[in-house]
């Protein structure tokens, strides 16, 4: 009878795992180098996660945003504006500003190598356009627009952070920022 893992052994290692990813890059992601610097096996880590690609999902899952949670209860223009400051903070100042590096890496090997991190590219921006356009749509606007809209915070945001991770002025693209978040809304429904 095969035993079953561990959940906490397997959640420090998916901590590791994102730290790791974070710091190196998923690039050449190599599962011997990565097992050897978090005091691991390569056995060890497809115990955990069965495989290459799903230990990068789950790695890409944690570090994500919690999008859904800082939208969650939008109804009004200034409390969507006031959710995608928070979510600016979260991803230049916050526990996400690791993150992002990580993110931008797979969103640009996607158009390279499409049928590796594709999925992976797919899903992080799919992740943040649901609960952005679900509160668009609770502020009154119809489906479509919401997603347009959605799409302008997702984008420009992103965009924007690397902006920041490559100049450094952050005044700047703090005020470009505020500028996307409020073109999310103006004109309204």
């Amino acid at each position: 009878m095969a035993r079953t893992p561990d959940p906490v052994k397997r959640a420090a290692l998916l901590t590791d795992v994102v730290d790791y990813l974070e710091t190196r890059g998923v690039n050449d992601l190599s599962l011997a180098p990565m097992a050897e610097a978090l005091g691991t096996s390569k056995r060890m880590l497809l115990y955990y996660f069965g495989d290459r690609g799903e230990l990068l999902a789950q790695a890409l899952d944690a570090s994500r945003p919690r999008v859904g949670e800082i939208f969650h209860d939008v109804a009004t223009a200034d409390q969507f504006s006031d959710a995608g400051r928070a979510l600016w903070r979260g991803l230049t100042r916050g526990d996400q500003k690791r993150s992002v590096r990580m993110l931008l890496q797979v969103l640009s090997l996607a158009t390279t190598d499409p049928e590796t991190y594709g999925p992976y590219a797919r899903t992080a921006v799919e992740v943040m356009l649901d609960p952005i356009g679900d509160a668009l749509e609770a502020i009154g606007y119809g489906r479509r627009e919401a997603r347009v809209r959605a799409t302008l915070v997702v984008s420009g945001l992103r965009g924007l952070c690397q902006d920041l991770l490559v100049t450094g002025q952050s005044a700047r693209v703090d005020a470009a920022a505020e500028l996307v978040i409020a073109a999310a809304t103006a004109t309204g429904p």
